[in-house]
């Protein structure tokens, strides 16, 4: 029987091969072929969203534009091309990382699998893939950061209730004072 070693490439690690020896199939994992892929491909993407080259795109796009977003229900139309211009930078940019990290990566085949499994993917990353897609997303994106720019960001000190363990009125002895 002959054991061999899984292929492993960068953030992929969790794909999982079949090796076929002359008498059994091993599998490395209990998960699906298909399961594991995407699995795999989210690693990536986490990897490529926290990486600093992503995270300054980003940024960089989002001051360059926010200013032109405001909370009304009319949508000006220089956001469509705000968009446009989004996604060219930035889907292209996770789509190429991708593609370097696993050569056979197909956007088309992800988008397809994510909307299968949006249960499974952690809400923070689910939510960015979406401003790829749903432009409401996008937008509420730009509002959100706007209003932080602004100071208007969520105030939760109104909630915040602080209460001393001791009252003010009675004394703290320290174990040296009894001696």
């Amino acid at each position: 029987m002959d054991i061999q070693e899984p292929n492993v490439r960068s953030c992929v690690e969790n794909i999982v091969e079949m090796v076929d020896t002359d008498e059994e199939n091993f599998a490395i994992s209990s998960s699906s072929a298909p399961d594991a892929a995407f699995d795999a491909v989210i690693g990536c993407i986490e990897d490529i969203i926290m990486d600093e080259e992503f995270q300054q795109l980003q940024q960089s796009f989002m001051e360059e534009n926010y200013l032109e977003f405001d909370n009304s229900d009319e949508n000006k139309l220089s956001y469509t091309h705000i968009f446009k211009e989004y996604v060219d930078r930035l889907e292209k940019h996770l789509e190429q990382q991708l593609t370097e990290r696993i050569p056979e990566f197909n956007m088309n085949t992800f988008i397809d699998l994510l909307m299968q499994h949006k249960d499974e993917v952690a809400g923070d990353i689910f939510d960015m893939l979406l401003t790829f897609t749903d432009f409401m997303a996008f937008k509420e994106m730009f509002l959100e950061y706007r209003a932080g720019k602004e100071g208007r960001g969520l105030d939760l000190s109104q909630g915040l209730v602080v209460t001393p363990l001791i009252s003010s009125g009675s004394k703290c002895s320290s174990s040296t004072e009894s001696q």
